[in-house]
């Protein structure tokens, strides 16, 4: 595939990734220092692009790091094994992540991915699927419909290596959650939507930890150009583990609790703000200029303006013009 540059990520409308170019322009050098400080676990294998941290015996998380302006990843991820099999989670924005991701599976599970989910159809999290196919072995690929049919149409460039492995993979079920055995480790896939027309999610019960995909992001803002607000919030609280679950976001370092529900009232204040605007007949530019998160929900990473306005937009889609 062709370098990635920031010029085409700003041009992509169908990622995330344009969030994450733009910050390398407007965030000071030690805020993005502190943004790719956390870890959740032991680091056992760590990139530019991103570091995989244990979260458990035979669970990783990939954590990318696309604020140091390498873009191999530029989404989170995991590395969940069992006996029989081991689950890769997200294709990553270039083929050289997922094949760096599978590469590091069989170092430390003791072989290549058997399986790779793709839990929405953005470029950061599907344009890199052919990575997977190696010498080793192609995982089985396990993506909905929708998000197949999506990466089709709106992901470029095109990839006929991608398309063949999604034209044979496994659909998810696109209304029940379902389970997938690695031998001794079960995880459930969940299906959603919010973010984009069809989300997935990800849950292991021992330990407990949820792999929100972009339905969830932790101390960044979320990218709204394809969300149903309303949906996305629905979806959003049915991720919810309790105390002591563990959060792997899209986007930004593994969370806990007390993050999953600073996230939530951040949602709530979006919403709060966007439906006072409508309500006082504002457009949705008008209610967005000048809009700041209040400090009390502390600090948020905003890569540009333009993307409070982006999240208002989204609102007024669903609650039409103002009269």
């Amino acid at each position: 595939m062709a370098e990635l540059t920031r010029r085409r990520f700003l041009a992509d409308a169908a990622s995330c990734a344009g969030h994450l170019s733009l910050a390398m322009a407007v965030l000071p050098r030690l805020g993005r220092a502190a943004w790719t400080r956390p870890r959740a676990g032991r680091v056992v294998a760590e990139e530019k692009f991103g570091r995989l941290e244990e979260l458990a015996p035979g669970v990783w998380a990939m954590v990318s790091t696309p604020l140091t302006g390498d873009y191999t990843t530029l989404s989170n991820g995991a590395i969940i094994a069992g006996r029989s099999g081991v689950l890769v989670i997200e294709g990553f924005a270039q083929p050289a992540g997922a094949a760096w991701v599978a590469k590091q599976a069989k170092t430390l599970a003791g072989r290549w991915p058997t399986h790779a989910l793709v839990t929405h159809y953005h470029s950061d999290h599907a344009n890199g699927l052919a990575g997977y196919a190696g010498e080793d072995g192609t995982p089985s690929i396990r993506v909905t419909t929708r998000t197949a049919e999506l990466v089709g149409e709106r992901n470029r460039p095109a990839d006929e290596s991608r398309a063949k492995l999604l034209a044979g993979a496994v659909a998810i079920a696109p209304s029940a959650a379902t389970t997938l055995d690695l031998g001794g480790r079960t995880v459930t896939i969940h299906p959603a939507s919010g973010h984009t027309p069809s989300d997935v999610w990800v849950s292991l019960d021992e330990p407990a930890i949820v792999f929100g995909g972009d339905l969830l992001w932790n101390g960044m803002f979320p990218n709204y150009v394809d969300a149903t607000p309303s949906v996305l919030s629905r979806a959003v609280r049915g991720l919810t583990g309790g105390p002591g679950t563990v959060y792997v976001p899209g986007h930004g370092p593994v969370a806990k609790q007390a993050d999953f529900d600073r996230y939530v009232a951040m949602l709530d204040e979006i919403e709060r703000a966007a439906r006072d605007a409508h309500g006082r007949g504002k457009s949705a530019a008008e209610g967005a200029e000048g809009y700041r998160l209040p400090a009390s929900l502390g600090e948020w990473t905003l890569f540009s303006e333009r993307f409070i306005p982006a999240a208002f937009t989204a609102w007024y889609r669903e609650l039409g013009q103002p009269g």
